[in-house]
């Protein structure tokens, strides 16, 4: 028999119990701190439409002829920077986050629930997630992905994967994604104590600086909100905190090429706070919903580095909310409300089946699975 143009669940069988299935995401981690494993993620990462958004023919040129030739070596060397024994730390983190949902969404929904975490890019793959919310028995998937902030780059792009995969299923679920929770009063709560919690144990810093990761400033141009959430989020931060106008401000980190980014850039912005004499700068990264190598070794290291070789004191890192109680629940409850309507949430039974009476009725018509 020639092979099926589209994907069906190995094994399929009429008693199969359906369920609700969650795919939680971000942005993806190499699978080593080398050279060889940078490549690899640095051309699945930088080779996507949605990262960089310049002619494609030429920058595939420059993509394989010159960055892939020089940058995984210095990564590679960033990255074991930061690595543990566990592995990367971005993907001990999201396990735990994918965990922790999970534990709450079983305790709280009426029926069955598969979690499965995956990454844009590098592993779990996003292909490999949802096959396996399939192989459980995933009929409705909803998809978190792991970004306060909408951008195109970042949760478009998530959308696309997971359209790529879906696209080649027989039988394709229900999907529900959440877009974007920038300005969500529970998230902003939680970034909230958590600088109060960092104030508590290190004292208050002279300044609260909000770092955000950049991208090309003419993606706001051409209609990206990712600027406008970044901004909303830390204003509405910095009115939960009660801060006064000069006691914070908003950059920019991570930027790369001559292109124009988002500004202030965050490195600048620390250099010439350091000159000024400042003797205490606290750093928040909103954006991150996990600690990773731009938040551990670019904002705790290089960006403190700046720092105090400008002339400046201390620059304090405060921990991304990682997998904190406050956060977890907040993941959990937009899961939560996202999934109303549906059989789990208690809505109507529609699409559930009873396996074993289904088994009868497909045999008695003359199915043999």
């Amino acid at each position: 028999m020639p092979k099926p143009l589209y994907s069906n669940k190995p094994g399929f069988r009429h008693d199969d119990r359906p369920r609700l299935g969650v795919l939680v995401t971000n942005l993806g981690t190499p699978d080593a701190p080398t050279k060889a494993a940078l490549r690899r993620y640095l051309a699945e990462f930088l080779g996507d439409p949605r990262v960089i958004e310049i002619n494609r023919a030429l920058w595939w040129v420059i993509l394989h002829g010159i960055i892939l030739r020089t940058r995984p070596k210095k990564s590679a060397a960033a990255y074991a920077t930061v690595w543990t024994d566990e592995g990367s730390p971005l993907l001990t983190t999201a396990r735990a986050q994918t965990e922790g949902i999970a534990s709450r969404l079983r305790e709280r929904l009426q029926g069955p629930v598969a979690v499965e975490l995956a990454m844009r890019y590098g592993n779990p793959s996003m292909a490999e997630g949802l096959r396996k919310l399939r192989d459980a028995g995933a009929e409705r998937i909803v998809v978190l992905p792991l970004y306060p902030q909408y951008s195109g780059a970042t949760t478009g792009s998530t959308f696309d994967a997971v359209a790529d995969e879906l696209k080649r299923w027989r039988w394709v679920p229900e999907l529900r994604f959440i877009g974007q929770y920038h300005d969500d009063a529970d998230y902003i709560d939680a970034l909230a104590a958590s600088i109060r919690e960092h104030w508590a144990e290190h004292g208050r810093g002279e300044k609260l600086l909000f770092s955000f990761h950049g991208t090309p400033r003419r993606y706001l141009l051409d209609g990206d909100p990712y600027h406008c959430q970044c901004r909303k989020t830390a204003r509405l931060v910095a009115e939960r905190l009660e801060l006064a106008d000069d006691a914070w401000q908003v950059t920019f980190q991570s930027r790369f090429g001559n292109e124009v980014w988002l500004q202030p850039y965050t490195d600048e912005t620390v250099e010439a706070l350091g000159k000024s004499g400042l003797k205490t700068l606290d750093v928040v990264c909103p954006g991150f919903s996990a600690d990773c190598l731009e938040t551990i070794e670019e904002i705790g290291g290089e960006n403190a580095e700046i720092f105090e070789e400008a002339g400046g004191g201390e620059l304090r890192y405060i921990k991304a909310l990682n997998d904190r109680e406050d956060h977890l629940e907040l993941l959990t409850r937009l899961v939560l409300e996202h999934v109303q309507g549906w059989p789990e949430a208690g809505g109507p039974p529609r699409g559930l089946r009873e396996p074993e009476a289904t088994l009868a009725r497909a045999h008695a018509l003359g199915s043999e699975v």
